[in-house]
């Protein structure tokens, strides 16, 4: 029971861990530019798609996902500026509507080019083997791998915002942007590269969750969703709030898929617990959002107010 608790643990935390890669791009792009983009989601299943053709070509992995970063930043920075960048001054509801399009060119880009059945990328060799963790506890080496990789990405990507001179800018351009422009800087290339950087890292989230799912057209839209439950736990505009969200939503719903019936079984009849626990198990995580926001509206750790 100990080493089915610690695996399902890692397996929310690894959960968690993808969950912010995307957040915190989605976040970010929200936080600086007041920016709602529905796309974000299609990044994360543009880079799993170009991780597998990066493999092929390459046959090396690490390459592979190296690559498909590169290439959902490069698409995002293209997005941004043929598109993105002539709706910042629109409304909320034109820049959902104009992203949204975007889902569906999307799906049906990769429909076009890679099939709509779903594919698989597979384990890279090296890491297909389990690896024991102390108390005698197996666990997969790649999952290990992806948690390694998310906690490196995240302190990178904290110690960019808050440690250094484009950090600076970035939290300025977020609050003070008219300020920022005045200052000489070029704020049209930096909302590019804040916008490509959201890109990139939910690029990055989708090259690593390759091998762990069945990569199709439509998959960004399910962690979409949750990115933004991820989001508005947190805070808008957040990235310290994202981490913590996603960490906390991780968790809950792995934990609740795992145990919530079982432990239903133990005050309720069996069949009202297995109807009841997995339904209410994928609802956990929107009731905790709801609880959120009634206690906590600007979220668990909200930014500083725009100016």
């Amino acid at each position: 029971m100990f080493e089915l608790i610690a695996e399902q643990l890692l397996n929310g935390l690894q959960y968690g861990i993808l969950l912010f890669l995307i957040a915190a791009g989605l976040t970010l792009i929200f936080g600086v530019m007041d920016f709602i983009n529905l796309s974000h989601g299609s990044m994360f299943m543009m880079g799993a798609y170009f991780s597998i053709l990066a493999q092929k070509l390459t046959g090396n992995f690490l390459v592979a996902v190296l690559l498909a970063g590169a290439g959902v930043f490069a698409l995002g920075m293209l997005i941004e500026v043929l598109l993105a960048r002539r709706l910042y001054a629109r409304s909320h509801l034109d820049q959902v509507l104009v992203t949204y399009g975007l889902i569906l060119l999307a799906n049906e880009s990769v429909s076009t080019i890679w099939g709509s059945v779903p594919l698989y990328s597979g384990l890279p060799e090296i890491l297909s083997g389990h690896i024991t963790l102390p108390l005698g506890i197996p666990y997969p080496a790649y999952r290990l791998v992806v948690i390694g990789a998310g906690f490196t990405i995240a302190i990178a990507l904290f110690l960019l915002i808050q440690r250094t001179r484009i950090g600076m800018l970035v939290r300025a351009g977020a609050t003070h942007r008219t300020m920022v422009s005045v200052m000489g800087v070029n704020i049209g290339f930096l909302f590019a590269a804040v916008f490509a950087l959201g890109a990139l890292l939910a690029g990055l989230a989708g090259a690593l969750a390759g091998p762990l799912l069945s990569v199709q057209p439509g998959m960004g839209e399910t962690v979409l969703i949750l990115s933004f439950v991820v989001v508005v736990i947190g805070g808008l505009g957040s990235i310290k709030g994202a981490f913590l969200a996603a960490i906390i939503v991780g968790l809950l719903d792995t934990m609740g898929r795992a145990f919530l019936r079982d432990l239903l079984s133990s005050i309720f009849s069996p069949s009202v617990a297995s109807d009841t626990g997995p339904a209410l198990a994928s609802m956990l995580v929107y009731i905790l959002m709801a609880l959120v926001l009634f206690f906590r509206p600007e979220g668990l750790i909200p930014m500083q107010k725009r100016a």
